[in-house]
């Protein structure tokens, strides 16, 4: 099976100002999957309680998760499957609570078609409109492969095997 439909953007497929977005609520559920994978139990995303005390008053997500929308940009829309996550830089700007839905921004900035580098800004809303992230990075999108030519029919070479098919 050929890989080459699943594959996202080329760099010959993008442009400077090409742009793609992605939104999600981050649910309870979320922040305690997200603690679980990362062993990331801090009572600020996990303990009402303590987090109750803290200068939010309530539990925040993980700001790595909320990172991670961009990267479920970058690897499943624009460029898409295929992507390789070169480098990135955040500013987390303002706490993401537990509910809180977010809109996620990605461009291209720049692009370097020799290297096959594309350098992005990111952003994050919430719905109130607070930017809540802002960055940028480097991926590497999907090289295209050429197809392979098809394969010819093997020749048989047996002694009158032409005269034989031929009949």
């Amino acid at each position: 099976m050929s890989f080459q439909n699943i594959l996202g953007k080329g760099i010959d497929e993008i442009e400077v100002g090409d742009k793609a977005y992605f939104a999600k609520t981050i649910s309870e559920y979320d922040v305690y999957q997200f603690a679980s994978v990362t062993c990331d139990f801090n009572p600020a995303h996990i303990n009402e309680a303590y987090a109750a005390d803290t200068f939010f008053k309530h539990r925040i997500a993980h700001g790595m998760l909320t990172l991670s929308l961009v990267s479920n940009i970058l690897g499943t829309q624009f460029p898409g499957p295929g992507t390789i996550f070169v480098s990135q830089n955040v500013r987390f700007l303002a706490p993401v609570f537990i509910g809180d839905t977010i809109e996620m921004v990605v461009a291209a900035v720049e692009l370097d078609r020799a290297r096959n580098r594309m350098t992005f800004s990111c952003a994050g809303v919430n719905q109130n409109g607070i930017k809540v992230l802002e960055g940028d990075g480097i991926v590497m999108p999907p090289k295209k492969r050429k197809p392979k030519p098809p394969a010819e029919a093997p020749v048989d070479t047996r002694a009158g095997a032409a005269a034989v098919s031929a009949a």
